[in-house]
């Protein structure tokens, strides 16, 4: 895609765009760090953490999803990720980032949400979970409480496209169409 059409479809997605209180496109997301837990590894088939941090989301195009430890934060773009599932992105070039707020949970759940992150893991190897016990990332990014933020990255790390709560259908395939014209 050259740069004129990126333009031209950069600026039609800008009206429909909503924004994170501190993140702006065209600069990277503000700098975190999760120590406790982190991102979730597997060795020998067993879920281990190491520390993780956002200067790590450079050399790729990234879906960031950054959720609350709830079902329905989990739930509100599904639509996005089985779309992302199905466009089989070269992995080489794309990597889904998900940063679930433990610290956002409800309360008695953290158990199950430590496992369930676990489980997508190991469901989806390729892609990268984070789990947040203390919400350092979203106390870091300014996100609302019991929702879904949806940061598109370019592979220098800049912001393209961010949104907090559900995507519309339109928002969905904008994100996709995106995604496309980064690679």
């Amino acid at each position: 895609m050259n740069i004129v059409k990126l333009l031209g479809l950069t600026a039609c997605l800008l009206p429909s765009l909503s924004f994170a209180h501190n993140i702006s496109l065209n600069q990277s997301v503000p700098s975190v760090s999760v120590e406790q837990y982190g991102e979730i590894t597997y060795v020998n088939d067993a879920a281990a953490y190491q520390t993780w941090n956002s200067e790590q989301l450079k050399g790729k195009v990234r879906v960031l999803q950054a959720i609350a430890g709830r079902s329905g934060a989990k739930a509100m773009n599904a639509d996005l990720m089985s779309a992302i599932t199905l466009e089989k992105f070269p992995k080489s070039k794309y990597q889904t980032t998900t940063i679930i707020n433990q610290d956002d949970s409800i309360w008695g759940t953290g158990g199950f949400v430590k496992s369930s992150a676990e489980e997508s893991k190991k469901e989806f190897s390729w892609s990268s979970m984070v789990l947040d016990e203390n919400g350092k990332v979203a106390k870091a990014w300014d996100l609302q409480p019991e929702s879904s933020a949806i940061i598109l990255q370019d592979k220098k790390g800049n912001v393209v496209f961010v949104k907090e709560g559900k995507l519309s259908s339109d928002e969905v395939k904008q994100v996709i169409a995106l995604i496309h014209a980064q690679l």
